[in-house]
């Protein structure tokens, strides 16, 4: 089918979509509880979206649209407080995270949808390690151009959101040595990755998507699991690299960074080419490997940097697009993780290292995503 036309929307609102974890409570296992928590949840109003994901043991849950921090964390608090409310009913714990630390994919079991079974056909037993739990962040653009220019000048600032939000150190009973190994799984798709460099959207859709489409690999965007990749049915660009944090606070932190790091590029007009992605593979490793202990290559000067001091050089410029757009506390935040605190990673290494095991691991994230403390 033709691509659909890119709708306008208004620049710099926001919404964020948070794939979470069902767990029980005993064991700390992944439950397959999808179903029975949808039919509860359906039987009064959410304060949000909320749907199944690939695997029996997730769902997803979706904000409005927004544009300042305040309300957007006070909706993903109400909807939070709706799940944990009617998993407490259901004797079924939610949390947050990347990854479940000692989960067996073989074990989960396809939702049934249509497009789940027909995933789980094409992509065999790829869609069951598909069990990973990520957070998207849409950013609204007053064109289709300016959200390709958008979703291009990100990259320089992909490996930030990687480090800040992981949360995925362990997988299938073992400490990966990555802190956001969900990425990997990810990457395994065909589909994963970068899109194409083109900055016109007539460009992109009859240079590439008409003769994607011709070739019968994709039928939609949807098709599409890259890093970034423009949503022409909401007006957006949707960032997909982060791990679902811990609480609902670190999401909202996350979603205003990237808002204010928009303002700024859209108000810079930074100069792109193709060479930006020279790097973008060795960064992108170096932000899922070592969080933000990383050390990340400048595609402008080829100068090494400390993502660490990257990140927090960045917050500092980020100061009056936070003040004009009201987020301050989100920066604020996303500065004592850089500083002090740290990623989601360290925090359940840490749980494991003081004798929580695999099972105190997801205990510690189930109580975080409760209370909004994981630190």
């Amino acid at each position: 089918m033709p691509l659909e036309t890119f709708k306008s929307s208004e620049p710099l609102t926001l919404g964020v979509e948070l794939e979470l974890q069902l767990v029980n409570p005993t064991d700390f296992d992944l439950a397959a509880a999808a179903s029975d928590m949808l039919h509860l949840l359906g039987r009064k109003p959410f304060p949000g979206d909320v749907k199944p994901e690939i695997t029996e043991s997730m769902i997803e849950i979706a904000t409005d649209v927004h544009t300042r921090h305040d309300a957007l964390l006070a909706q993903l608090r109400e909807m939070r407080d709706a799940l944990v409310g009617a998993g407490d009913r259901l004797n079924v714990a939610v949390c947050g995270g990347g990854t479940h630390p000692f989960q067996r994919w073989f074990d989960q079991r396809i939702f049934a949808r249509p497009r789940f079974n027909e995933l789980s056909q094409l992509y065999g037993y790829l869609a069951k390690q598909f069990t990973v739990f990520g957070q998207h962040v849409h950013v609204g653009c007053g064109s289709a151009d300016e959200g390709l220019y958008l979703l291009h000048a990100l990259g320089r600032y992909l490996p930030h959101f990687i480090a800040l939000s992981a949360s995925s150190p362990f997988s299938q009973g073992v400490d990966t040595l990555f802190d956001s190994a969900r990425l990997n799984s990810v990457f395994a798709f065909p589909l994963s990755g970068r899109a194409p460099f083109l900055l016109k959207w007539g460009d992109f859709e009859t240079d590439y998507f008409t003769k994607m489409e011709a070739t019968g690999v994709v039928k939609s965007m949807k098709d599409f699991y890259w890093d970034i990749r423009p949503k022409p049915e909401y007006g957006t660009i949707e960032l997909r690299v982060c791990d679902t944090p811990l609480t609902v606070e670190r999401a909202a932190a996350l979603a205003c960074y990237l808002q204010a790091l928009c303002r700024m590029l859209l108000e810079e007009r930074v100069t792109l080419s193709e060479d930006g992605y020279l790097v973008y593979n060795y960064n992108r490793f170096q932000a899922c490997r070592f969080g933000l202990d990383g050390t990340i290559v400048d595609p402008r000067n080829y100068e090494s940097l400390s993502l660490r001091e990257d990140i927090l050089t960045t917050l500092r410029h980020l100061a009056p697009h936070a003040k004009a757009l009201s987020s301050e506390p989100a920066l604020d935040e996303l500065y004592m993780v850089a500083t002090r605190a740290g990623n989601h990673a360290g925090f359940l290494r840490r749980q494991y290292g003081e004798g929580g095991g695999l099972a105190g691991m997801v205990e510690a994230g189930v109580r975080g995503f409760r209370s909004g403390v994981a630190s």
